[in-house]
C-alpha cells in the first residue's frame, strides 16, 4: 500500500512522506529497544542487591522518555504531513482533471470523481495521519522485540520469531479473502443507494396507482443483499481475527513453557525468563491491532487504487510548438474515431469556410454530436485530423482552442448561483453593461423580470429552479457574452415549448451572425436556411448540399424531410 501511496502522491509529495516513514520507523525501533533494559533491571531486582537496579531504572525511564518524544514528534509530523499532502493531493487531482479530455467525463465518471474528490481523498490521506504510525509500530516493534529476545536467549528468540510468518500469512490470507467481500459490499451499497433514489423518484407513479402502502420490491431486495453481504463480511473476517488471537496466545504459551524448561535446566535465569514473558506480552497488543488496522487500510487502499487509475489516465497531449491560428475556418481531413470498440466517425472529410453555417443532420447514433465534440477536442481522433484555419487542434493550446469556440448544447448545466453569475462565466472580465446586453440579445431579460430577485435570482444546482427554455436562454447569453468566432450548436431547441423555442431561435440567430457555425438538429426546419447541409449516417457523409439541392436529389435528406413536413402539417411535429 505504501508503494501505491507514493505513486499516487507523485515525486513532488513523496519526499515528505518518506521522511515521515523514516521517523515513524525509528520511533517503533526505539520502543522495541527500550524493552531491552528490562533484562538487566529485572536481573538486578531479582538478584542479591536490588539497589543495583536503580541505574537501569533511570536508563529505562530515559529510554521511555526518548520514545515518548519521538512518538509525539512522529504523530505531529504525521498530522502535519497528512494535512499538507491533503491540500497537495487536491491540487494534483484538480490539475490532472483539468487536462483530461472533456469526453472522458461521462455521467458515471462525474459521480466517481465527486466521491474521490470528497470523502475519497480525505480517507486516503488520513492514512498518513492516523494509520501509518500504528501500522508501522505493529510491524516493526514486535520484530525489534524478537531481536531483543535473541539477545536474551536464541531459543526464546527463535520461538518468538516462528510466529512472524504465521502472522504474515494470516494477514495476507485475510486481506485476499476480504478484498472480494469489500468490493461486493461497495457494489451492493451503490445499488441500494440507486434503489432508494429510484423509490423516491417513483413516488408520483406509485401514488397515482394507489400503491403507496406497498413495499418497493427492488429496494427491499437491495437492502436484504446489503444485510447478507454484511454477514459474509463478518464471516470472512472472523477466521483471520481468531487465527491472529490464537497465534498470539500459542506464541505466549510456547514461550512460557520453553522459558520454564530452560530455567529449570539452568540455561537461563528467572529474570531472563520473566523479561522474555514481559516482552512477549508487549508484542501481543500491536499484533492484535493488526486486524483492525488491516481493515481500515484495505478501505484506504481501494480509494488509492481508484485515485491511481484516474491519475494514470492520459491527459490531452500538448504540442511542443503550439501554433496560433489567424482565421476561423474548420476542416475534417479523413477523420476516423472509435469509441468502445465501435467506429463512430468513419473517414469523414469536410470543410467549413469562415463565416459559413453548416447543418449536420441524420438518424440517431449517426455521429453528429461526436463531430462537434471532435471540433472542441473532447476527444482526439484515431486517424486523420481536425483543424481550425488549417491548424490541427492538437497543435493548439487547449485554452486557445476553447477561447475560439462557443458551445450551446441541448442539456444545459448551470452552477448553483445567480443568473448573472452564470452568464458571466462566458467572459468573467465583462462589465455589467456587456452582461446585460448579452442577456437582452438572448431574450433572457423577460425571464429576469418575472423571477423573484431578478438578476440575483438563484438558479439552483444544475439550474433546477429554471425551466428548460430558461436554462437554454442563460446558455445562449453566456455564449453571446463570450463572443467567440466559432459556434457549435447541438439540438438546442428539440425539447422546448413553442414560446421558448421562438425566443431561443431569436437568440441563436443573433449568436450565429457573422460567425462560423456548425449545428446539429433533428427539427429540420431549423437547418433549411443553412449555407450547406451535411447528411451523416453510420459515421459517414452520405450527401451534402443546400436544402433545395438535397430535396431535388430525392436522397436520404429528402426522405427525412418529407415525413417531418407531413407531421408538421398534421400537427404531430
Amino acid at each position: 500500500m505504501i508503494r501505491m501511496l507514493l505513486r499516487v502522491l507523485g515525486r513532488e509529495f513523496a519526499g515528505p512522506l518518506r521522511r515521515t516513514l523514516a521517523l515513524m520507523t525509528a520511533t517503533a525501533v526505539v520502543e522495541g529497544l527500550s524493552y531491552a533494559l528490562l533484562i538487566p533491571m529485572l536481573r538486578a531486582l531479582l538478584g542479591n542487591s536490588p539497589r543495583d537496579a536503580r541505574p537501569w531504572l533511570i536508563a529505562f525511564g530515559a529510554a521511555v522518555a526518548l520514545y515518548a518524544g519521538l512518538r509525539y514528534a512522529s504523530d505531529l509530523r504525521g498530522f502535519r504531513v497528512g494535512s499538507a499532502l491533503l491540500r497537495g493531493m487536491y491540487h494534483r487531482l484538480g490539475d490532472h482533471l483539468a487536462r483530461l479530455p472533456l469526453g472522458w467525463y461521462s455521467s458515471d465518471r462525474v459521480g466517481e470523481v465527486s466521491v474521490l474528490a470528497g470523502p475519497g481523498i480525505l480517507q486516503a490521506m488520513s492514512v498518513i495521519a492516523h494509520l501509518l504510525a500504528p501500522f508501522i509500530g505493529a510491524c516493526v516493534t514486535p520484530l525489534t522485540i524478537v531481536g531483543v529476545m535473541f539477545a536474551v536467549n536464541w531459543q526464546l528468540g527463535l520461538a518468538a520469531l516462528a510466529a512472524a510468518p504465521i502472522v504474515a500469512a494470516i494477514q495476507v490470507w485475510t486481506g485476499r479473502a476480504m478484498a472480494a467481500v469489500d468490493a461486493e459490499r461497495a457494489e451492493r451499497d451503490e445499488q441500494a443507494t440507486g434503489r432508494v433514489i429510484e423509490y423516491l423518484q417513483a413516488q408520483p407513479v406509485l401514488r397515482a396507482g394507489g400503491r403507496t402502502a406497498e413495499r418497493f420490491g427492488l429496494l427491499d431486495d437491495s437492502l436484504e443483499e446489503i444485510q447478507r453481504t454484511a454477514r459474509r463480511t463478518v464471516r470472512s473476517a472472523l477466521p483471520g481475527t481468531l487465527g491472529l488471537v490464537g497465534t498470539v496466545q500459542v506464541m505466549f504459551t510456547v514461550l512460557l513453557v520453553l522459558g520454564a524448561y530452560l530455567a529449570l535446566d539452568g540455561s537461563v535465569g528467572a529474570a531472563e525468563v520473566l523479561a522474555a514473558l514481559v516482552l512477549a506480552a508487549r508484542c501481543a497488543d500491536p499484533l492484535l491491532s493488526l486486524s483492525d488496522i488491516g481493515g481500515k487500510i484495505r478501505g484506504a487502499r481501494s480509494v488509492l487504487a481508484e485515485l491511481d487509475t484516474v491519475l494514470r489516465t492520459e491527459p490531452l497531449a500538448r504540442s511542443r510548438e503550439p501554433i496560433q491560428p489567424v482565421g476561423h475556418g474548420l476542416r475534417f481531413e479523413s477523420v476516423t474515431f472509435r469509441r468502445g470498440g465501435r467506429t463512430v466517425i468513419d473517414n469523414v472529410s469536410l470543410r467549413v469556410a469562415a463565416g459559413q453555417r453548416i447543418a449536420i443532420v441524420g438518424p440517431s447514433g449517426a455521429g453528429k454530436t461526436t463531430l462537434l465534440q471532435l471540433l472542441a477536442r473532447f476527444h482526439d481522433v484515431d486517424t486523420g485530423s481536425v483543424g481550425v484555419d488549417g491548424v490541427d487542434v492538437r497543435s493548439l493550446e487547449p485554452e486557445v482552442l476553447m477561447a475560439r469556440i462557443a458551445i450551446v448544447f441541448q442539456d444545459v448545466y448551470l452552477f448553483d448561483g445567480t443568473i448573472v453569475e452564470n452568464v458571466r462565466l462566458g467572459r468573467p472580465d465583462a462589465d455589467d453593461a456587456e452582461v446585460r446586453a448579452a442577456a437582452t440579445a438572448a431574450g433572457l431579460d423577460e425571464v429576469i423580470e418575472r423571477l423573484p430577485g431578478g438578476w440575483a435570482a438563484e438558479v439552483g444546482e444544475g439550474g433546477k429552479l429554471l425551466s428548460g427554455g430558461e436554462r437554454q436562454r442563460v446558455s445562449i447569453a453566456r455564449a453571446l457574452l463570450k463572443d467567440a468566432p466559432i459556434v457549435l450548436l447541438d439540438e438546442v431547441s428539440s425539447a422546448l415549448d413553442p414560446v421558448n423555442e421562438a425566443a431561443v431561435h431569436a437568440g441563436i440567430e443573433r449568436l450565429m451572425a457573422g460567425r462560423t457555425v456548425v449545428m446539429v438538429a433533428h427539427r429540420l426546419h431549423t437547418v433549411q436556411h443553412a449555407d450547406r447541409i451535411v447528411f451523416l449516417d453510420g459515421g459517414r457523409i452520405v450527401e451534402e448540399g443546400s436544402h433545395d439541392e438535397l430535396l431535388r436529389r430525392g436522397g436520404r435528406y429528402a426522405e427525412f424531410w418529407t415525413p417531418w413536413t407531413e407531421r408538421a402539417l398534421t400537427g404531430q411535429g
